[in-house]
């Protein structure tokens, strides 16, 4: 991430909307970062790896014990679709799924297989399959791996392994990024967000009333947000629908020499304008001079514009603060000696403090834009 000193001069290339101009009345614009706590906190290691990227491929894959037989089942997956595969390496094992890197043919290749076998994952997985084979019929603007075959019933996939290096090696990176780094990876999701696919191609996986009222049910949002956010969800019933990623962590993003790479689909589809806007936002805490970039777009065309990204962003925000305070409850249950919960838990507790000065900072925002309607 940028420090709080570092300017981001070039614009983003490709949308014609980057010349943004101040809001009326010479006022700063909504989540002005020069509002926010300064102060920088670490990340916790909940993020994932780099996913889809290249890694030099070495090693091998150890088959013994548990995992080793859950990776043999994976393997055999994988040889049922594309019998050409020869599995290398071990990009990922944890979470959900597992990675495979290895060789299909002449060319390299990345196998995706589905270890939990929960109805919403394998729903995921499947909506990530029907994304790649989407792309072969209409490419998008940006570069996506391509798919070389997949399997929705058994929930695997096989793609083509795109070079490069990720943006982050986490979810929420610590730190100083290249300035450049960051300039590519807004610009590719700000192409992929003026996308308009064909009618029909793609769902909209979010419902917006149903998530507002489960995160109020659970006490992540307050009978007042619950107002705020259902007055500007109201405003926004009749505004069309913008193409997201779904996860455009930086962390999901390849940087190659031909260009930024965006990986992990799953999360595809129709959202209300800004999704992926305000999930770059949430994650870029270290960098207040891209945060103020990402607000000042995101409101470029005018208060409707503003209201979806403020919905978008409270919503991305206490998600993250769930899956966090998840985490560290799960590491202060854990022997610190053992595993290193402690220092995993620290870092957890102080981007839990960050997250909720961020929700704050989102929440006087929403209540500012409901009191201009």
């Amino acid at each position: 991430m940028y420090a709080a000193s570092t300017s981001v001069s070039a614009p983003l290339r490709p949308p014609r909307p980057q010349q943004i101009r101040p809001p009326p009345g010479g006022g700063r614009p909504y989540l002005d970062p020069s509002h926010a706590v300064g102060a920088a906190f670490g990340a916790g290691r909940t993020g994932r790896g780099p996913g889809l990227g290249t890694q030099p491929l070495s090693g091998r894959i150890d088959l013994s014990g548990p995992q080793g037989a859950r990776l043999r089942s994976a393997i055999a997956s994988v040889h049922r679709i594309c019998p050409e595969f020869h599995p290398v390496q071990v990009l990922r094992r944890g979470g959900p799924s597992v990675l495979l890197a290895g060789t299909a043919g002449r060319g390299s290749a990345v196998a995706k297989c589905l270890l939990d076998d929960s109805p919403a994952a394998a729903e995921r997985f499947r909506q990530e399959i029907a994304t790649y084979r989407a792309f072969v019929r209409h490419r998008p603007p940006v570069r996506a791996p391509r798919l070389l075959t997949a399997d929705p019933d058994s929930c695997t996939l096989v793609v083509e392994r795109m070079p490069g290096r990720p943006a982050a090696d986490r979810r929420h990176p610590v730190g100083s990024l290249p300035r450049a780094d960051i300039r590519a990876a807004l610009g590719a999701v700000c192409r992929l967000n003026l996308w308009r696919p064909p009618a029909g191609m793609f769902d909209m996986p979010l419902d917006y009333g149903k998530l507002i009222a489960r995160y109020h049910e659970l006490g992540l949002l307050t009978d007042r947000d619950l107002g705020d956010l259902q007055k500007l969800l109201h405003g926004l019933a009749h505004v069309q629908g913008q193409f997201c990623h779904g996860d455009a962590l930086l962390n999901n993003v390849l940087l190659s020499p031909a260009g930024p790479v965006l990986l992990d689909w799953d999360q595809a589809g129709w959202y209300l304008p800004g999704y992926d806007l305000a999930t770059l936002w949430a994650v870029l805490g270290d960098a207040p001079v891209a945060r103020r970039q990402i607000s000042q777009y995101a409101q470029a065309a005018g208060p409707v514009s503003r209201d979806a990204f403020l919905v978008n962003l409270m919503l991305v925000l206490t998600r993250e603060i769930r899956t966090y305070e998840t985490a560290v409850q799960r590491a202060l249950q854990e022997p610190a000696a053992a595993s290193g919960a402690a220092d995993c838990s620290e870092e957890q507790r102080l981007l839990l403090r960050r997250l909720h000065d961020d929700c704050a900072l989102a929440r006087r925002a929403v209540r500012a834009a409901v009191g201009t309607r």
